[in-house]
């Protein structure tokens, strides 16, 4: 019988550090989400949801609009870094 706790082939891997990309739809738009553990972090980042910091070590999202692949000229400028619960309940702030 085979052992249970092997990666099934279809799981996305991520690069070490790094979360996996995926796609999150809502009423203002398309976004790639990447999560952060916050290890890879070496910078304070400022939420665009609540205004406060995000410390280095602190694990946070990295959000870019949706536009085809990540490349120069597709989001990269665009990318903000959001607390988890900020991103979550963004279209509930005034």
């Amino acid at each position: 019988m085979p052992r249970a706790n092997r990666r099934r082939v279809d799981e996305p891997r991520g690069v070490p550090g790094r979360g996996v990309d995926r796609s999150v739809s809502g009423s203002d738009g398309d976004w790639i989400v990447r999560t952060l553990r916050g290890d890879s972090s070496a910078k304070t980042y400022r939420c665009p949801g609540c205004r406060q910091e995000i410390a280095p070590g602190v694990p946070h999202l990295v959000v870019w609009p949706s536009r085809g692949t990540f490349s120069a000229g597709d989001g990269v400028s665009e990318r903000r870094h959001w607390h988890r619960a900020c991103f979550e309940h963004r279209g509930r702030r005034g």
